[in-house]
């Protein structure tokens, strides 16, 4: 038969063995839910940034469209400035400027 202090070093070593599992599968989980956590962050984080990427684009092609705006209007100031300088035009006087007038026709009569 077993000693008494057999029995209670097999019966510490059996403790021991169950505290070092539950240690064990503690930090496993805790791994696992680490791992999870991550992975929901990394999705988080990559759904922020497609959208923020898809409001670069919109700002980027409504800055391309200012940009042609703005070449517009100043295309329209630079051929007045290019007639005034070049071709020596200019509005006439509000003394010379004739208006002409249409005769009003009834709608039917077209």
């Amino acid at each position: 038969m077993k000693s008494s202090d057999e029995i209670e070093t097999t019966g510490k070593k059996v403790v021991k063995k169950f505290v070092v599992y539950a240690v064990m599968v503690a930090v496993v989980f805790i791994s696992a839910m680490m791992v999870v956590l991550q992975v929901f962050e990394y999705r988080h984080d990559y759904r922020e940034l497609s959208s923020y990427m898809r409001e670069r684009d919109d700002l980027n092609a409504e800055w391309g469209r200012l940009l042609i705006e703005q070449q517009t209007f100043g295309a329209t100031a630079q051929i007045g400035t290019r007639a005034v300088t070049q071709l020596r035009m200019f509005s006439p006087p509000a003394a010379e400027t004739v208006v002409i007038s249409l005769p009003m026709t009834p709608e039917h009569n077209k």
